[in-house]
């Protein structure tokens, strides 16, 4: 599984790192949306590889994102 966050539409709701604050945070610089460190492909604050119990809190919070800014590639 591979998440991705378009964070240039990103409204910084919170419903992601709400919904699964195991993956996602909130960035201190911007205040939007970010994949946490150790999940990052090639350190890439947008793109993500969540463990297996993570993928479904990812789901989920892909799911209740307010823009759809959250995208699962399998």
């Amino acid at each position: 599984m591979k998440v991705v966050i378009d964070r240039m539409t990103c409204v910084s709701c919170g419903s992601c790192w709400e919904a699964c604050p195991g993956l996602f945070e909130q960035d201190p610089d911007d205040s939007f949306s970010r994949i946490i460190e150790k999940y990052r492909i090639n350190g890439n604050i947008a793109e993500g590889t969540p463990t297996d119990d993570l993928s479904s809190c990812a789901q989920e919070a892909a799911d209740l994102c307010p823009v759809q800014i959250i995208s699962i590639q399998e």
